[in-house]
């Protein structure tokens, strides 16, 4: 593959900066209007410096004394091309630059709109230190030669219109020129053909350290507590080591043909010298012709490394856009509907699974996938409480997350007031159901931030509203700036109880007509949580209360449900209140003794009213 991939290098590239070109043609327009202004100075520069030399400064030598109005004529010529090359460098990198960054930023928001747009089974077959590499550095570097590559338009123009003032000053001259250039082209090729899988094993060892580094920062918590701080630095010091061992071997091979690409064009300066001389000797040409031609090689030195650096850039901008394009060509995206429920209508919402079969996609496409539900039937009535019961593994996370429509049951339909969530809008989706997971995320920004989401409607009337039936609004008014307290990354300043507490306030600042709970209170002492889940249950404004699907393990949870639904294994095995379930299913009855035996195991080592610091910096309230 990696041959392959340098064997087309440059074409691949070239596309890539055609597609750039496509996007954003009229910035492009201007910056290679600025280079070739500038190059066409070039040109003019060599010519009127031979002018100036042949015929100021040789006439002065052999008189003795210079013409006032020959050198102020001189002066003024040499000063006007200078301040046009400065006025088309200036339009030369303020395109390139508005451009590339421009370029840069529109890709970031596609592939992030892209993340948002596809599935968590796509998400989940994906590294987060990849995704993110994604969105940051293989963009840059998918657009990295957007930088010179006006300089290198401008140059090849300047090219052009340097061999043919060649052709029209000598011949012989000019075959210099034509030996030179395309020399100084080829050898570009086969250093961009080298340089591509370096770059692309480089750009893929970029997003496995960055994949390393989020995980160890993200875990750190365990990290600390099992004494694996060792290991951990170990294992990013490992592949922070592959990486400098690529980005070395990208190194050398620069410092290999950096060289010889700046000598080419010194060469070629040398061999004009060389040439001129004899066709000086000739007649052939004048001494002016002579300066300007060695004076136009030199200083097309440095404007055609301008193509070398296109060229040296294409293998990192084509292993940065394959990876961009996987992102924006994935599929798996859930579509949504056309389907308003109507936002006014103030009755809880009735959930319903018919006949749903689901299984997670393998993380690799030949091995074959996990089934985890089969034939799932059940209904949350209007207003009702509905716990899902079951061991480890059986399926209760996935019907959570299939009452949301994170996923799509691969057969069956699972519907809100008879609708199919498939044809909801995200809107009307987002306004209908909310999920408060097992594990709060808590953004790093204040408590009202957190709550209200900027959602439209949500004042601190609202807010306070859901923060009391949440079992919240006692912690947060003694926080030192309440609503506006900074709670820090993923909400560090808080117990796991507060976090959980926060994010069901924050579900129920939108007034959700079905609430599913995926054992989002566990954090929560028994008592706080009977008690927040007596108010989700109690009409609240004279209104009914929420629909709620709640995962439980507690047994005084389960007992405030008015159906339970048992699973095993990915099915329905058993359903009813919950002493039905004590009395009639063995296995039920097992496993809630077992979770309540646990809870007690757990009471008696709980110490009430205590905060324990830890050594990484985070507290942990026991929550009452």
């Amino acid at each position: 593959m990696a041959s392959g991939t340098s064997r087309d290098v440059v074409g691949r590239g070239l596309r890539v900066l055609g597609r750039a070109i496509r996007e954003q043609p009229r910035i492009f327009a201007v910056a290679v209007t600025g280079s070739v202004l500038f190059g066409l100075m070039v040109i003019a520069s060599a010519y009127v410096v031979g002018a100036v030399v042949g015929k100021v400064v040789v006439p002065a030598v052999a008189r003795g004394s210079v013409t006032d109005g020959a050198l102020a004529l001189a002066a003024a010529a040499l000063f006007g091309i200078s301040v046009l090359r400065v006025v088309g460098i200036f339009g030369r990198r303020l395109g390139a630059g508005y451009m590339q960054y421009r370029l840069q930023a529109t890709y970031r928001r596609r592939v992030t709109r892209r993340y948002l747009d596809l599935p968590l089974a796509w998400h989940h077959r994906n590294a987060t230190g990849t995704l993110l590499s994604n969105a940051n550095s293989d963009v840059e570097a998918a657009w990295y030669p957007i930088a010179p590559l006006p300089f290198a338009v401008g140059t090849l123009v300047m090219l052009v219109g340097a061999v043919v003032s060649l052709f029209l000053t000598d011949w012989a001259l000019a075959l210099v020129g034509l030996a030179v250039f395309p020399a100084l082209f080829a050898l570009n090729v086969v250093y961009s053909r080298r340089m591509a899988p370096r770059q692309a094993r480089a750009q893929r060892l970029r997003a496995e350290v960055s994949g390393i580094a989020h995980e160890s920062f993200d875990g750190a918590l365990v990290v600390k507590t099992m004494g694996r701080e060792a290991q951990e630095t170990a294992r990013f010091a490992a592949r922070a080591g592959d990486l400098r061992d690529a980005l070395i071997s990208v190194g050398k091979l620069r410092g290999v043909f950096d060289p010889m690409l700046e000598t080419l064009p010194s060469l070629g300066t040398l061999a004009v010298l060389v040439v001129g001389a004899i066709r000086l000797r000739q007649g052939a040409i004048t001494v002016t012709e002579l300066v300007s031609v060695a004076f136009l090689f030199t200083v097309l030195a440095f404007p055609v490394r301008a193509i070398g650096w296109v060229l040296a850039e294409l293998p990192r901008s084509v292993a940065g856009w394959d990876r961009v394009r996987r992102v924006l060509d994935a599929t798996g995206e859930m579509p949504y509907g056309e389907v308003a429920l109507d936002p006014a209508t103030p009755a809880p919402a009735t959930l319903a699974f018919d006949d749903v079969h689901f299984g997670y996609e393998p993380a690799e496409a030949h091995l074959p996938g996990a089934q985890v539900l089969g034939e799932v039937t059940f209904t949350v009535p209007a207003g009702k409480t509905v716990a899902l019961v079951g061991p480890t593994g059986a399926g209760k996370s996935t019907i959570a997350s299939l009452a949301v429509r994170l996923v799509d049951p691969d057969s069956g339909t699972v519907t809100l007031d008879g609708v199919d969530v498939r044809e909801l809008t995200a809107a009307s989706l987002a306004s209908t159901v909310a999920l408060v997971a097992q594990v709060p995320f808590v953004f790093d920004d204040t408590v009202r931030a957190n709550i209200t989401l900027d959602r439209p409607g949500i004042g601190d009337e609202e807010v306070w509203a859901a923060l009391r039936l949440a079992e919240a609004d006692g912690f947060v008014a003694a926080l030192p700036e309440g609503l506006d307290t900074m709670v820090g990354e993923r909400g560090t300043s808080l117990s796991g109880g507060q976090r959980q507490r926060l994010t069901l306030a924050r579900a129920l600042a939108g007034r959700p007509r079905l609430l599913v709970l995926d054992d989002a209170t566990s954090a929560v002492d028994p008592r706080v949580e009977a008690a927040i889940l007596a108010g989700l249950r109690a009409p609240t404004d004279g209104g009914a209360p929420a629909s709620i699907l709640v995962v439980a393990y507690r047994r005084a949870t389960i007992a405030l449900a008015d159906e339970v639904i048992y699973v095993e294994q990915g099915r329905v095995v058993a359903r009813g209140t919950h002493t039905d379930l004590l009395a009639t299913v063995p296995g039920y009855a097992d496993l809630v003794t077992a979770y309540e035996q646990a809870e007690q195991e757990r009471e008696q080592t709980r110490t009430y009213d205590e905060v324990t610091p830890l050594t990484s910096g985070l507290e942990v309230e026991v929550d009452r």
